[in-house]
């Protein structure tokens, strides 16, 4: 029997079965029914299996995942492996070992606790292991050191302070009352009215988790939106990608504008859907420095009803005072209509301990979202306002010393010199033959590349002489750094 006649055969028996039950019944639904059953229910599962970052993404994985399977690509991809596991053995072991012969962990207690003294003789020894000495300047954005008064104040800030926890305010109205104090100077700063409200986290990932957190429940409560998505630059920090990825949301990436290096509004404007709870807008950007037209994506909230969040998380508290500083900068903050969070980070140029930072919304009906109640525990009511319950109040603590500590005039004295410092190194980066600025810096990041020579060359070569630039891609073969002077 052929294919087509037992296809045939088949078809014919569906048919006798459906002319039986609809023979039974005055009228035909199972076909009606049934079909648009089936049918909805496979385009359901169909549209399930769509990852949150897209299709298009879901494919290139499935594709990469299936190439990988071909013997000589399966082959060629395990010797890269190994020889990037044996260069990282080695780069591990030569940034542990220090000036010791041999790389030594402590995998067990003491029988007994150590003294004081070997306690801090071993933190000494643990502080000098590494290739770059941030103390001398040369690390891109990853310590933002407040001098040494600073650091003095906040040691003893941490003796006075370390174990406080504003999860019970009962216990340390205190260091409750500091974070508010710090909430109501960052909304003042960012021009946040009476309505104005936020909480203090553990750093831009957190914040950034909050809002979209915020926003979600506010839309699928609010408006009923049971499949949100947000709309993000492709520069917009990888935290909202985190963020989609716990929360279970779409994300949509928006392209840049090649010379501008700043969000493509046109674009944004054209992901917009009813299901759309979020649109970001970064100021500036992580890879290039570049602050995107928040007037223009606060414009499209407005129009479609969608909450606005700028990450400021880098240089927020660089653009607070940049105007007093003596440079200008577009309008990026509650100032601009539209503008519903801002997120911006104490621990980077609020030169607060790590980690610390601030989500501030324009109005109390979408924080009321970002919080996490839970009433019918055994234990008693349980509310928190953050991921975490316990926080460190010493943290806290810490940015409230530091804001107060540099006060408005120091951290203005503090921005004018790194923005002019940055102004100067751009300025004569854009001299030198086959290097090219990516975009127009605005704050305190400058991203370089060349077409005339792998940028990668260079950032190696300056690798071996003590300094610490970040490589970044897409497009490839370009660096940054972001700039500390105080």
């Amino acid at each position: 029997m052929s294919g087509a006649e037992a296809l045939e055969i088949t078809v014919r028996q569906l048919r006798n079965v459906k002319d039986t039950v609809n023979s039974l019944l005055p009228y035909q639904p199972v076909i009606l029914v049934g079909g648009t059953a089936i049918a909805v229910h496979g385009i359901h599962c169909i549209i399930a299996r769509i990852p949150n970052d897209g299709a298009l993404a879901g494919l290139q994985r499935l594709l990469f995942r299936n190439l990988r399977k071909i013997p000589a690509v399966k082959r060629k991809v395990d010797e890269e492996v190994k020889k990037a596991e044996k260069v990282m053995k080695h780069d591990i072991k030569t940034l542990y070992q220090g000036d010791n012969s041999e790389c030594i962990f402590i995998t067990d207690l003491p029988s007994a606790g150590l003294s004081t003294q070997d306690i801090l003789e071993k933190i000494k020894d643990y502080s000098k292991l590494g290739s770059y000495k941030w103390g001398d300047g040369a690390v891109s954005g990853t310590v933002y050191h407040g001098g040494e008064d600073l650091t003095q104040l906040n040691t003893e800030v941490y003796r006075l302070c370390a174990w406080t926890n504003p999860l019970h305010p009962d216990v340390f109205p205190g260091v409750c009352k500091m974070e508010a104090e710090i909430v109501r100077i960052g909304a003042a700063l960012f021009h946040g009215g009476p309505t104005c409200c936020g909480t203090m986290t553990s750093g831009g990932t957190e914040s950034i988790i909050l809002a979209v957190k915020a926003y979600r429940d506010w839309a699928m409560t609010e408006r009923g939106i049971l499949y949100p998505e947000i709309i993000v630059p492709v520069t917009g920090h990888a935290a909202f990608d985190k963020a989609a990825h716990i929360l279970n949301l779409r994300i949509k990436h928006v392209p840049i504008d090649e010379d501008t290096c700043t969000v493509n509004v046109k674009k944004m404007k054209s992901m917009i859907t009813r299901s759309t709870i979020m649109l970001v807008g970064s100021a500036p950007a992580f890879p290039h420095g570049c602050i995107d037209d928040i007037q223009s994506i606060a414009a499209l909230g407005r129009k479609y009803n969608i909450p606005v969040h700028v990450d400021a998380c880098l240089g927020g508290f660089l653009l607070a005072f940049m105007p007093a500083a003596g440079h200008p900068i577009p309008p990026f903050d509650f100032n601009v209509p539209g503008v519903t969070s801002i997120s911006a980070d104490t621990h980077k140029y609020g030169y607060a301990p790590k980690g610390s930072s601030l989500l501030m919304f324009s109005e109390k009906k979408f924080k009321e979202y970002q919080h996490f109640t839970q009433a019918d525990w055994p234990g008693g009511l349980y509310a928190s306002p953050t991921i975490a319950g316990s926080r460190p109040g010493v943290l806290i603590a810490g940015c409230w010393a530091s804001l107060l500590h540099f006060g408005y005039k120091g951290y203005v004295d503090a921005t004018k010199k790194i923005i002019d410092t940055a102004r100067q190194i751009e300025k004569e980066l854009r001299k030198i033959d086959g290097i090219s600025v990516m975009g127009r810096p605005q704050v305190s990041v400058i991203a370089l590349t060349s077409k005339v020579f792998d940028i990668y060359r260079l950032q190696g070569g300056l690798g071996k002489k003590g300094w610490s630039l970040n490589a970044l891609q897409f497009p490839p073969r370009y660096m940054r750094f972001s700039i500390l002077i105080l």
